[in-house]
């Protein structure tokens, strides 16, 4: 393992605990956790040029000598999620604003920590980063539009303005990050190390600042959010790994698009949720940014647990 691989190993691995701490304090704390609040996007722009950083031109390879599984896995995305959410919303009777923020979620491009727990679990990890810069490059399009039709029965939806914020939080930012290592390779290889730690922590400051926002009904909605959230999770697990198998995939391309389709990019989530719809919408997103790394964790070592992999 190269460092860069141990540190995003370590960070995932902690990851969960750190953004449970920024949660409890921002409810415990709130009002100055609230200070983050206006700086919820330059956060988010954060995380995602340490993600263009850690790109490479040969990530797209894939594209070409895999279309495959990478077309079901970008598929499966961008319909499992958002329906997974807009059904679960429906099952539990979720609010307005929580069903919006759900499904809002459902609708986000798949998290980057879904590349290193299909590295812990012996899945596919060249096709999982694949997946994950293909889904990211195509959110300021599917994003607004999965939005605006499953959400839009709940809550007011500006997708225009939508696309253009993630035009400006994600696609620029990934090219940015992924120019300046091609260009600045010297540059930036020292960097990416840090990345995941930077990551880790820009996530723990969306988190902090989005429960700090709805202190008042954590405890009333937390529950319902969490079932909520776990259901989500759990379909697109489920589904994400048999719409593989039932297309001809092998079992760890199938398991790499499970990983893939149930994690999502929830910080991205929890800030759309607070800026388009309100604070309370972002909740199911600072939730998910917990949950699905543990559930992750957790599937890997049921993977590498499950025996020999099938060809």
């Amino acid at each position: 393992m190269s460092r860069e691989d141990r540190n995003a190993r370590v960070a995932v691995t902690v990851f969960p605990i750190l953004v449970l701490a920024a949660a409890l304090f921002g409810f415990f704390f709130a009002p100055t956790a609230r200070v983050l609040t206006p700086h919820v996007n330059t956060l988010l722009i954060v995380i995602m040029f340490g993600m263009g950083l850690t790109l490479t031109l040969p990530d797209f390879k894939l594209v070409l000598t895999r279309p495959l599984p990478i077309l079901i896995g970008v598929i499966a995305q961008y319909a499992i999620m958002p329906l997974a959410g807009w059904a679960v919303a429906r099952v539990l009777g979720l609010p307005p604003d929580l069903a919006a923020g759900l499904i809002l979620g459902g609708c986000a491009p798949g998290g980057t920590a879904s590349n290193v727990v299909s590295y812990l679990a012996k899945a596919d990890t060249a096709l999982s980063v694949t997946m994950t810069s293909i889904s990211t490059l195509i959110a300021p399009i599917m994003t607004p539009l999965l939005t605006l039709w499953l959400a839009g029965a709940y809550m007011p939806v500006d997708g225009l303005g939508m696309a253009m914020s993630i035009v400006q939080i994600v696609l620029v930012p990934v090219l940015g990050g992924l120019l300046l290592r091609l260009l600045l390779p010297r540059l930036t290889e020292p960097l990416l190390p840090a990345m995941p730690w930077v990551s880790v922590i820009a996530i723990s400051g969306v988190v902090a600042a989005v429960v700090s926002g709805s202190a008042s009904r954590v405890l009333l909605a937390g529950p319902i959010v969490f079932l909520a959230v776990v259901l989500h999770n759990g379909i697109g697990y489920l589904l994400g790994y048999w719409s593989g198998r039932l297309t001809g995939q092998t079992v760890r391309a199938s398991r790499t698009i499970a990983i893939e389709v149930g994690m999502q990019n929830s910080g991205l989530a929890a800030g759309l949720a607070s800026l388009y719809f309100n604070p309370t919408a972002a909740l199911p997103g600072a939730v998910f940014s917990i949950w699905h790394n543990l559930s992750g964790a957790l599937l890997a070592m049921f993977f590498r647990r499950s025996g020999e992999l099938h060809r």
